[in-house]
C-alpha cells in the first residue's frame, strides 16, 4: 500500500544519501523513480541531489509555483514511476504537501520526503509542519552532537564562526554555515553565549 513518508533530521545526518540509495534500490530492480529537489538549493548545481559522501544524481526541481500533483501525474504518463522521492522537503508549502498526499491516495504511488524538521531558531519549516501532520509514516534520521547526544537542533554560524540568532528562515548553506547539536548545546549556543530561550 502506498504511503507518504517523512524522513526528517538536522543538517548533515545523511538524508540525501539515504534518498539516493533508496532510489537506486528501486532502479536496480527495474522500477523507475522520480527525484525532485528544491530549486532554491543549488549547492550541488541546479537540479541535482548530492550527498556529502560524493554520490549524486540529476533531479527535477520544484519551487513555490510547482503543482506537485500535476507534475507527478505527468511523470506517470512519461515514465510510469514506482516511487517519488523529494529532497529538501522543508521547502514545500502546505498545499504542495497536500498535493503529495493526493499522489499517494489517488495515484497509488509511495512518496518519500526527506528534509529538516526545524530551522536554526528552533521553529518548524512550513513543509515540515505539514508533513508532520499529514505523513503516514515519520522516520527520524539520526546524527550526533559533538557531546555524543542525539542532535535535534541546528546552529547557524556567522562568518566569524560564532552562532547567529536572527535572520531569514532560509539561508542555503552546508558545513560552513550550520552545525547540528543537541538541544542543550543549542540553548547554550555552544560558543559562550547566554542560554537561549525557547522562541
Amino acid at each position: 500500500m502506498a504511503k507518504l513518508y517523512f524522513h526528517y533530521s538536522t543538517m548533515n545526518a545523511g538524508k540525501s544519501t539515504i534518498l539516493l540509495q533508496a532510489s537506486h534500490n528501486y532502479r536496480e530492480r527495474g522500477m523507475a523513480t522520480v527525484i525532485l529537489t528544491a530549486a532554491i538549493d543549488d549547492r550541488a548545481g541546479a537540479g541535482r541531489v548530492e550527498s556529502r559522501i560524493g554520490i549524486g544524481e540529476p533531479a527535477a526541481t520544484f519551487d513555490a509555483t510547482t503543482d506537485m500533483f500535476d507534475f507527478v501525474k505527468q511523470a506517470v504518463a512519461d515514465c510510469d514511476p514506482h516511487c517519488v522521492f523529494v529532497d529538501e522537503a522543508q521547502f514545500l508549502s502546505q498545499e504542495q504537501v497536500w498535493d503529495l498526499a493526493r499522489v499517494v491516495d489517488d495515484l497509488g504511488l509511495p512518496v518519500m520526503c526527506y528534509g529538516l524538521r526545524v530551522d536554526f531558531r528552533g521553529a518548524l519549516f512550513p513543509g515540515s509542519a505539514a508533513l508532520l501532520a499529514l505523513a503516514d509514516e515519520l522516520r527520524e534520521v539520526r546524527t550526533i552532537c559533538h557531546c555524543g547526544r542525539k542532535a535535534t537542533m541546528v546552529l547557524r554560524m556567522g562568518a566569524d564562526g560564532r552562532p547567529v540568532f536572527d535572520g531569514d528562515q532560509v539561508q542555503i548553506g552546508g558545513n560552513e554555515s550550520y552545525v547540528s547539536v543537541c538541544r542543550r548545546h543549542w540553548r547554550a549556543s555552544d560558543a559562550g553565549q547566554p542560554a537561549r530561550q525557547i522562541p
